[in-house]
């Protein structure tokens, strides 16, 4: 007897689970569809089952709370992904902070200690070059001149030298000639003062 109670029961929680299975897949609408179809009438009235809207109460409430899970689910899902945009959109800000700097260290050159830009530091060096050029054509200038001046007036110091050795050589023959005439004439006046 105890055998057959606990059987009964058996096949009674099979029989329910599998109705209660079979409803799950059902959606809500066609459940309600099936209670009211499956209700008797009483004058204007529908007589629905207790059981039949007992389990569609059950379904609905069932159905209800998964949703709702589902809904929490997303609600977490959602906040967890506006936080990693979050964290995205910092982390691009940050990377883009830094992306604006290394274009200005790109574009820039450190001279003696001041942060130049490549336009200004090219303008810089090539007027340097062009200042450094003309001074050099300035100093080749000069030196061609002074050297022109050098060569003129080492031209006139060799005339002069070539002058002064003409005008030594005949002050020393005159004064040779001199000093015979002198001779001469002690000579005289020796040879007159003796006879």
């Amino acid at each position: 007897m105890r055998f057959f109670t606990r059987a009964i029961a058996f096949i009674f929680l099979l029989s329910f689970s599998v109705t209660h299975a079979q409803d799950a897949t059902k959606t809500i609408d066609e459940q309600f569809t099936e209670v009211i179809e499956g209700s008797n009438n009483y004058q204007q009235f529908k007589v629905i089952d207790k059981v039949k809207m007992t389990r569609l109460q059950q379904n609905a409430k069932a159905r209800i709370d998964v949703l709702q899970s589902e809904i929490e689910n997303l609600k977490s899902e959602m906040n967890k992904q506006q936080s990693a945009a979050s964290k995205v959109s910092a982390d691009l800000e940050k990377i883009q902070l830094t992306l604006t700097e290394t274009e200005e260290e790109k574009d820039s050159i450190n001279f003696f200690g001041i942060q130049m830009s490549k336009g200004s530091y090219q303008t810089m060096m090539w007027s340097i070059i062009g200042l450094l050029l003309l001074g050099l054509v300035f100093f080749i200038y000069k030196f061609r001149s002074s050297n022109l001046l050098t060569k003129e007036a080492q031209h006139k110091l060799d005339e002069t030298e070539v002058e002064f050795d003409e005008y030594r050589r005949k002050a020393l023959e005159k004064e040779q000639k001199l000093g015979r005439q002198l001779q001469d004439e002690r000579n005289k006046a020796l040879k007159s003062a003796k006879g």
